[in-house]
């Protein structure tokens, strides 16, 4: 895998400290120990409240944060950062991505917004890309069916895996829904 010119190495930073914020607690600790590997000093939170006190003991140069935590908006902790460094590069994560919330998390001071399941190489690449380039696409992203798929998913276990509230929602029939529901994920 070829890193292109425009990523810095994080050998070239005086301050490596990293947060992750994410409630998804077998994520975060794998996401963690490969970016240890790579050179970053890591910490990790599970929540908004845990990710605001960390940013406010550790200030941190460098961030990953899920856009939805279990107590909160991830966009909470980027607010936090930015107040305590504004030049820590922060990436937001989400398990599905939209672009009101993708804008939402750049006014905030992200500098990238990726989707989940993002692998610490994407990650990497996005927290020392240099901001004022253009990003690279993505070698494999999802397909459009798999991310139709993750979002129909996403919304069923947002209304408690009812199948009627969710095919109201979505505006689509019942039966529909349900064939969708009942087949695996695309890949």
């Amino acid at each position: 895998m070829k890193i292109s010119e425009n990523i810095k190495n994080i050998a070239q930073f005086k301050d490596k400290s990293l947060l992750i914020v994410d409630d998804d607690n077998p994520f975060r600790e794998r996401l963690a120990r490969a970016m240890e590997k790579k050179g970053f000093q890591v910490f990790q939170a599970e929540g908004v409240k845990k990710g605001i006190d960390s940013v406010k003991t550790q200030k941190p140069s460098f961030a990953v944060v899920d856009l939805r935590l279990g107590d909160g908006n991830g966009l909470e902790v980027v607010k936090e950062i930015q107040k305590t460094n504004s030049n820590s590069r922060v990436v937001m994560l989400t398990g599905y991505g939209n672009i009101p919330t993708a804008v939402a998390a750049i006014k905030q001071g992200a500098i990238d917004y990726l989707a989940k399941p993002a692998d610490a190489d994407d990650v990497e690449r996005a927290l020392l890309a240099d901001p004022n380039q253009k990003a690279a696409p993505p070698e494999n992203p999802m397909s459009a069916d798999r991310v139709k798929w993750e979002h129909i998913h996403r919304v069923f276990e947002l209304c408690n895996r009812n199948v009627s509230e969710t095919a109201r929602r979505l505006k689509m029939h019942r039966r529909t829904l349900q064939r969708i529901l009942s087949k695996r994920s695309p890949k």
